[in-house]
């Protein structure tokens, strides 16, 4: 019998898969359409001090195999997740969750963080130092060593919760930001984020997106996002959620195979809401059809010479 299991952070997961910030919603919203206990977890949208609107419309630009966003972390702030959106979750989702946070200075982060640290129901906090798609915040972090560091230090600082961190694609060298993350005190990185992408609208001959640009994300990014994680797990200690174009079973296996313990899948759950159940249900088969009988035994497997 195919054994799924892996740990992450000192917390068991039935299975890797986790839906990816921002194509999930913060859970309830797709357990009309499954059971989402199904999942390892997921990690909900992005969350900030305050609400936000997000960017102005139109937010997203069709590529091929892929898309371009720029939603900008609309959301309703961290008082209202507490108050409406976990008790929500709460009723049909019986796992921790993962806490995807981010903010526009070091100060946002912590308060974020100390907030939703009282809840029993966060696992993981995902600290976003990676968003593409917003001017003073997020990916202002993540290309910084420095700054990435700084706000690991103050989000540890207020948590006993392991802290995950979000790294950025859009580096020269992704791994530099890694071990400043891993100095800073992470207990786990997850990558990549979205590309740095745009498109433009022939008739109207401006960008298709009111932003301009946005995240780039769907199958094309696979080779991309297989590279680095490949990078980062030889360049730290700390276990890697790898994600990025991720829409298949045998997806799953070549990035636990290139170090990822576990995977966030993304825009798949945008084309297909149900992605995330038919992966972890076609998993086994993928597993007996290439002999591996536990996916703990292959995290990193082809690094082994």
């Amino acid at each position: 019998m195919a054994d799924m299991r892996v740990e992450l952070c000192g917390i068991s997961l039935d299975n890797p898969v986790i839906p990816a910030s921002g194509t999930f919603g913060y859970g309830w919203e797709f357990a009309q359409w499954y059971d989402i206990n199904i999942l390892g977890t997921f990690s909900f949208k992005g969350t900030t001090g305050t609400a936000r609107f997000g960017n102005p419309t139109p937010r997203i630009a069709e590529c091929t195999a892929g898309m371009i966003n720029s939603v900008g972390l609309q959301n309703p702030g961290v008082d209202a997740v507490l108050a409406e959106e976990l008790p929500r979750l709460g009723k049909c989702f019986r796992k921790p969750v993962m806490a995807n946070i981010s903010g526009f200075s070091i100060e946002e982060y912590q308060e974020v963080a100390r907030k939703l640290s009282g809840s029993s129901q966060i696992g993981w906090f995902e600290v976003n130092v990676s968003c593409p798609n917003v001017h003073g915040g997020g990916m202002a972090f993540g290309t910084d060593p420095k700054a990435a560091e700084k706000v690991v230090r103050a989000v540890k600082d207020v948590t006993d919760k392991p802290v995950i961190v979000k790294l950025s694609p859009n580096v020269t060298d992704i791994t530099a930001i890694a071990r400043a993350c891993e100095a800073g005190g992470a207990d786990g990185l997850s990558l990549i984020n979205t590309l740095l992408g745009m498109r433009l609208d022939l008739k109207r001959k401006k960008p298709v997106s009111a932003n301009v640009m946005g995240g780039f994300s769907g199958p094309a990014v696979l080779p991309v996002a297989l590279r680095m994680v490949w990078q980062v797990y030889e360049a730290v200690k700390v276990p890697i959620i790898g994600m990025g174009g991720i829409s298949c079973a045998e997806d799953v296996l070549e990035m636990m195979l290139c170090g990822a313990t576990a995977v966030e899948v993304g825009s798949a759950n945008l084309v297909n809401p149900c992605a995330c159940r038919d992966i972890i249900q076609a998993l086994p088969a993928a597993m007996e059809k290439y002999g591996i009988s536990s996916l703990k035994d292959i995290i990193g497997g082809g690094h082994q010479k």
